[in-house]
């Protein structure tokens, strides 16, 4: 299934079609998007969030965090050979 991206401002009209009375803004879309709470990309200078994943944010579902575990050896001073 392709994903339904749209900028932030598409998705809050999508939202609001749903529910006209929804306190929902673009600013927290974008925020979410930010933080990496809903699925995201750049496109150029054009955030494209995937409305599915907001949906599911808003309904209570959480994206899966990925593991940031520290790479060996990042951070630390090595030896030149």
């Amino acid at each position: 299934m392709i994903p339904r991206m749209r900028t932030p401002a598409e998705a809050i009209r999508e939202i609001k079609r749903e529910d006209p009375e929804s306190g929902i803004t673009e600013h927290f879309i974008r925020k979410l998007a930010r933080d990496g709470k809903i699925a995201s990309v750049m496109a150029g200078r054009k955030l494209l969030v995937n409305l599915d994943s907001a949906l599911a944010y808003l309904m209570g579902d959480t994206m899966p965090t990925p593991d940031k575990s520290p790479q060996e050896g990042y951070g630390e001073i090595r030896k030149i050979v």
